[in-house]
């Protein structure tokens, strides 16, 4: 397996286009922002798009795809059904999927999920403070007791997700919502992690903290090296008969 870490960041790449307050804060696009805070020694990172052909996710980009990030919101059903095939074949391959704030809503999020992924909202100013819950997660290295992010969309439970295999964060609202909002999962030889910050008015993505949960998340979901198991179909008994 290549050294380095190969990421694709996926984005919509729409609000950028119509709403000058999205550009006030990405002026290049969410995933330009997101690509440069992961960019590092042992990170390489490509960026892709809906309007691109395939939209950016051939077959040859996520066969060189370690983890992908996606961020959608106004055209998930845009996406094709080959492409999200192709996304869940690759996950199921190992490839790791970090899902941002409303990618929950994403059609290859609730194909893994198997589940609705519904869940309360509102466009507000109110303050989050993601808590820390499980405060040895290599996804929180670095991270203290919480984040704390001054304007934010509210997401509210019931969050119509499966129990998390880990959840790392849980978020309070000034509005006095909580909701589950770093939640790990392992889907074949895949790693999953939805977080839930990220709303495109807002410069959430500028944030250190942000930024470094997503480095962390890159690291923890990149393939573990592992020959692909051949226990599948009909066997024979390891023990000899009568043992």
């Amino acid at each position: 397996m290549n050294s380095r870490i190969r990421v694709t960041v996926w984005n919509e790449f729409r609000h950028e286009q119509r709403n000058p307050k999205v550009q006030e804060h990405y002026p290049q696009g969410i995933h330009a922002v997101i690509a440069g805070a992961l960019a590092g020694e042992d990170v390489d990172v490509r960026t892709a798009t809906l309007d691109e052909p395939e939209h950016g996710l051939t077959a040859e980009v996520l066969g060189q795809t370690d983890v992908l990030l996606w961020w959608g919101h106004l055209a998930h059903d845009e996406v094709r059904d080959e492409v999200v095939e192709r996304v869940y074949d690759r996950v199921m391959e190992g490839m790791g999927l970090i899902v941002l704030h409303s990618g929950h809503f994403s059609r290859i999020f609730k194909r893994l999920m198997g589940t609705t992924c519904d869940l309360k909202w509102r466009e507000g100013n109110d303050r989050e403070r993601l808590w820390v819950v499980s405060p040895g997660h290599p996804i929180v290295e670095g991270v203290g007791e919480y984040i704390q992010l001054e304007h934010e969309e509210m997401y509210g439970e019931h969050f119509d997700i499966p129990a998390p295999d880990t959840l790392v964060f849980i978020s309070w609202f000034t509005g006095g919502e909580v909701f589950r909002s770093g939640a790990c999962y392992e889907r074949g030889r895949g790693k999953i992690f939805y977080f839930r910050p990220g709303h495109e008015t807002h410069p959430t993505y500028h944030h250190p903290d942000v930024q470094r949960v997503l480095r962390n998340a890159v690291h923890w979901a990149a393939p573990t090296v592992r020959s692909t198991p051949r226990a599948f179909g009909h066997a024979q008994p390891l023990e000899g008969a009568g043992s």
